[in-house]
Parts: structure tokens; C-alpha cells; sequence
């Protein structure tokens, strides 16, 4: 670079320098605000808000863990169809008869009862099926009679 040059360049930020300072407006200082100050005999008050959930759903509340209620039980691999006393008039009114393996206990379901996580959906002349609800989902499984052999001399 020549001074010509140098001296070009020094009179275009000379010339820049003042059309800036144009563009940008000025502040005004701000006059000082004092703050509101309180009656001495109040006590300033403090509003705590707080979130609140309660479950209202239909079925097992989503946030009461599985391992700590008794919700779990029975599970369908432990229980046993005993019997059914079937009403073929009146299929409602149907009784079944099961035994959980585990617990030594019996249970007489109706269609539309319930144990823990399975729900009786029909009960049939030789079998019942229930629903079973797990992690959000809906199955359906059933239980059979045993078929009984005959015995023969």
C-alpha cells in the first residue's frame, strides 16, 4: 500500500466515524427512582403456590409401583380352572371355580369380577377367559378344564 492509498483509507474511516455516531441515539440518563418503601408495622406476605396431582382414572393408579401393592396377584400362570357350574339359560350367572397354586387359595369368579390384574370376560361351558391388563396393554388368555379320562377295567 502506497500513502496515497493509506491516506484514502485513514479519510474513509474519518468520514464513517461521524455517520455512526448519527445512526446511534443517544441515551438519556435516567432519573434515579426510589424505591416504595413499606409502612414499618407490616410484614411483607409471601404466597407459596404448589402443584397437586391426583390420579381420578379408571383402573390401577400409573405411579404406585407393581413390586409394593398386592395388585399383582394372582397371575394367570398360578391359577387353576377347578370347576364351572354353567348356566346355559342364563350364561351371565355362570360361576367358575379357581385355585391359586402358590397361596393355597380359592377363588369363585363371576363375569365382569375381578383379581388383581385379570378380569373374568366370559366364562364358557368348559373354560374361562380373562383380560389381563399389563404395562398399558390388554390380552386375553384362558384357562381350561382338565379333560378327565376315563378308566377303564
Amino acid at each position: 500500500m502506497g500513502p496515497a492509498s493509506k491516506a484514502f483509507v485513514v479519510l474513509l474511516v474519518a468520514a464513517a466515524l461521524p455517520a455512526a455516531a448519527q445512526q446511534r441515539p443517544q441515551q438519556q440518563p435516567r432519573p434515579a427512582q426510589e424505591p416504595a418503601q413499606a409502612p414499618a408495622d407490616t410484614a411483607p406476605s409471601i404466597t407459596l403456590l404448589r402443584e397437586v396431582f391426583s390420579y381420578e382414572g379408571t383402573g390401577r393408579d400409573p405411579f404406585v409401583s407393581l413390586l409394593r401393592s398386592g395388585e399383582i396377584r394372582p397371575l394367570i400362570n398360578d391359577l387353576v380352572l377347578v370347576s364351572i357350574m354353567y348356566d346355559a339359560r342364563y350364561p351371565a350367572r355362570s360361576v367358575a371355580v379357581l385355585r391359586d397354586l402358590v397361596i393355597s387359595r380359592m377363588y369363585r369368579v363371576h363375569q365382569g369380577d375381578v383379581l388383581g390384574r385379570l378380569r373374568v370376560s366370559a366364562i364358557r361351558p368348559r373354560e374361562i377367559v380373562f383380560t389381563v391388563q399389563e404395562y398399558g396393554f390388554d390380552r386375553q388368555q384362558t384357562l381350561s378344564l382338565a379333560r378327565q379320562t376315563e378308566e377303564r377295567p
